[in-house]
């Protein structure tokens, strides 16, 4: 409510509003709005006042009174800055003026009789003596406090194009307000998840370029490497109580390995596995901590006093590579966990071996045999690598050819497989361009002669190529498998069983093979096969139970598969055990479970209603799938003897999620889908470890080996929590990679389609460029 004045100053006439006063209830500590009535009321009681009052204003000067009609009107409709927690009093028994600080801040008297000013919203500190301390510092706070909630209504906003949630593409239209705040917190996390330097905020360039993208930011609001170093720890401090809310009260599967640092340190990375209750499969890095060494022991220690940081208190599987050292690590965690809450059937199941690991062992005695015609297709590519003249030659042999692709020789790195297979698989295409090199090229076959004459290997020969085509067919296999078993944002434990199942069959069909070379490559690979898998006795018995827990498969594909390599006894025998497992697995969490689970009844369940509802036929159709189910079910006293009954789902299903079939059917199952969040949690290898160790390599360079081992550990965790909360689209990103590469190669191609002498030049020039500037090691 507002009263309308009229002040007549000459002969003009000014009209402006006087807000009505707020005034405090005490009752109820809020504010109302006195009536006209109440204000006469008051002034009749304060008689001489409100008279003086009124004599005070007709003697004001007119400019005196334009003044406040301007600056009422211009406040008239806006909000407070802050709704004030206490009003002010209009004055104290000095006759001086409350300070409008007062609204957002509380005196505090500290132990030593020191008077601090405390604000009511973030907490924040000041010196408050009323004799040597103002409150322009404190107005000036209230105005840029983080956690005001009526701070960013202040001012103009500007509309701004967002991302739209959980990785839908578009954008959508929302209205945004700078703040300094945000834009260093911002800032702080680009920081980690590029992996850049803290000094990278204090060049010349970056401020340049961040005031003329925000003009509103000034120069001084720029953070230093020390602020951005606090910043990452306050950021860590923060996503790492949300990720302990998260792990509460939730069992998880563990992957860890160590490392050793350029600073000759050791670091573990503790790696955790999980599903959570929407059915989303989450990874996360734990700890990425210094070690005083590897022994067996000294991991398992580690391991769990981190968990008991974290407040976890279940652990269903460690997933290890084959080092001795980590089977002391397993018994050790087997052992001291065996009395936690979260323990499944006493840890007898803790135990997984990393699958890629033992394909790696596989692969490498594979090569053995071969060897000879790897290392001579290996000498070839490194010969046409090594120089920008004898890469053009190739090019020059190609054309003749009438050879086209876009593949690029590749040199491998000898104690990766990996690298190899790829290395072979590009080399095989160019035999024709090798072997006529090796005629018509000089410089190419006095190369191989004189390695000759010293000893080594000559150039390779057509029965090379066909050894390494024949392998390379063989290793795809392996190379598949190992990716599939790499991955960690998908499930990999139901997946495991096929890939081995296919390998295996492989290698039985080499061991009969009429080429020696296959025959002795598959027997040596056999043998490796058996020592680390056996007859399938060694593997962790989790992988079946994962395999039937998929809803395309169940005990049905593994007793074909069993029946197939060990015949019909071995495999009724295997497939025997594994639902005796899984029986055993569902009594544990059917008793763990029971009082807070609700068994369905047969009836519960509606099928989906696939097209109009009002149509009769689907109406129909309905029905009787739910009469099928029951007629599935008969017989049936527990979860796992229903499910096992049911026929196998989603099996011509392409885009089929295994996860997301237990989400939609997790009522039906309520114990059982409790096993299967465990089981289908297992992953079946240690990248997820070991990939963290190629971060630990990019932010421990030599150019910031000065990074404490608790700033790297913060470094390397909080990216992996911030990224885990970006929405990725695999297969768009997937395509955008593959495009990249073709254009990459496109452009390649133009440059070695130059002259030599021009490519001499962009080599050295690319050198120049490609040196980092010689800095100072502190970050």
């Amino acid at each position: 409510m507002h009263e309308l004045k009229v002040v007549q100053v000459g002969v003009s006439v000014f009209k402006f509003i006087t807000p009505t006063p707020l005034v405090m209830d005490s009752s109820t500590n809020a504010p109302f709005v006195s009536t006209q009535a109440d204000c006469a009321a008051a002034t009749q009681a304060d008689g001489a006042a409100a008279t003086a009052t009124q004599a005070d204003g007709a003697t004001a000067t007119a400019t005196q009174e334009a003044a406040a009609a301007t600056q009422a009107e211009a406040t008239d409709g806006e909000l407070p800055l802050v709704p004030p927690s206490v009003v002010s009093k209009t004055g104290t028994g000095s006759g001086r003026k409350k300070s409008l600080a007062w609204n957002h801040f509380e005196k505090v008297k500290v132990d030593d009789g020191v008077t601090m000013a405390v604000c009511n919203y973030c907490k924040k500190s000041y010196l408050a003596d009323s004799k040597s301390c103002g409150t322009s510092n404190l107005l000036a706070h209230v105005t840029i406090c983080p956690k005001n909630p009526n701070r960013e209504d202040k001012g103009q906003k500007t509309l701004a194009f967002e991302p739209k949630n959980d990785g839908d593409e578009g954008f959508k239209l929302v209205s945004t307000t700078f703040s300094v705040e945000a834009s260093r917190k911002a800032l702080a996390e680009m920081i980690i998840i590029d992996e850049l330097p803290f000094r990278c905020v204090e060049g010349y360039g970056f401020k340049k370029y961040v005031t003329t993208l925000q003009p509103k930011l000034r120069v001084k609001d720029i953070p230093s490497r020390q602020t951005v170093a606090r910043d990452v720890i306050g950021i860590y401090n923060s996503e790492r109580e949300k990720l302990r809310k998260s792990l509460k009260g939730c069992r998880v599967c563990l992957t860890t390995d160590t490392w050793t640092s350029l600073q000759n340190l050791n670091y573990m990375c503790l790696t955790c596995h999980f599903i959570d209750d929407t059915w989303k499969l989450h990874k996360r890095i734990l700890n990425f901590c210094q070690v005083e060494d590897h022994k067996g022991e000294t991991i398992g220690r580690k391991i769990e006093m981190s968990l008991r940081e974290w407040g976890i208190d279940g652990i269903f599987t460690l997933t290890v590579d084959n080092a001795s050292s980590n089977l002391t690590t397993v018994k050790f965690l087997q052992r001291v966990t065996k009395d936690w809450n979260g323990t499944v059937l006493e840890n007898e199941l803790m135990h997984m071996r990393c699958c890629a690991h033992i394909l790696n062992l596989i692969v490498g005695e594979g090569l053995k045999e071969i060897d000879a015609s790897v290392a001579r297709v290996r000498e070839a590519v490194r010969y046409v690598k090594s120089l920008p003249n004898r890469n053009q030659t190739f090019r020059n042999f190609m054309e003749r050819l009438g050879m086209e692709s876009k593949s690029l020789l590749c040199l491998d790195v000898p104690t990766r497989w990996n690298s190899t297979y790829l290395m072979l698989e590009t080399a095989e295409k160019f035999e024709k361009v090798f072997l006529r090199m090796d005629f018509e090229d000089d410089g190419y076959s006095s190369y191989f002669r004189s390695k000759e004459d010293s000893g080594g290997l000559g150039s390779p020969c057509m029965s090379d190529f066909q050894n390494c085509r024949a392998f390379v067919t063989f290793l795809r296999l392996f190379y598949n498998a190992t990716k599939k078993f790499s991955g960690s944002l998908y499930v990999t434990s139901n997946a495991f069983f096929d890939e081995i199942f296919v390998i295996q069959e492989s290698i039985s069909h080499l061991v009969k093979s009429q080429n020696t070379l296959l025959k002795n490559t598959a027997t040596n690979m056999q043998t490796k096969f058996e020592k680390y898998w056996g007859e399938g006795d060694k593997i962790n018995p989790l992988l079946y139970v994962a395999v039937v827990l998929d809803p395309r498969k169940k005990l049905r594909f593994l007793k074909f598969s069993f029946s197939e390599i060990y015949g019909i006894e071995v495999g009724s025998v295997m497939v025997d055990k594994v639902k005796a497992l899984l029986m055993k697995l569902y009594t544990f969490f059917y008793s763990v479970n029971s009082p807070n689970v609700e068994e369905p009844s047969g009836g519960e369940r509606t099928p989906m209603v696939v097209g109009d509802a009002s149509d009769p036929y689907v109406m129909v159709h309905s029905r009787y799938e739910l009469f099928l189910e029951a007629e599935q079910s008969i017989g049936c006293s527990n979860e796992v003897d229903k499910y096992l009954a049911e026929n196998c789902d989603g099996r011509r299903d392409g885009n089929f999620e295994v996860l997301g079939w237990w989400k939609d059917n997790s009522s039906r199952y309520p114990i059982l889908s409790k096993v299967a969040k465990d089981v289908l949690a297992v992953p079946v290898s240690t990248v997820a470890s070991e990939s963290a160790f190629s971060t630990g390599g990019r932010i421990v360079d030599p150019f910031r080996s000065s990074l404490s081992p608790l700033m790297v550990q913060n470094l390397v965790c909080v990216q992996n929590w911030l990224q885990a909360t970006v929405p990725i689209s695999h297969r768009q990103s997937r395509d955008e990679v593959e495009a990249l590469e073709e254009e990459f190669h496109d452009l390649v191609l133009n440059q070695q389609s130059s002259s030599s002498a021009s490519a001499s030049t962009s080599s050295k020039l690319g050198s120049s460029l490609g040196k980092r500037p010689i800095i100072s090691v502190e970050d």
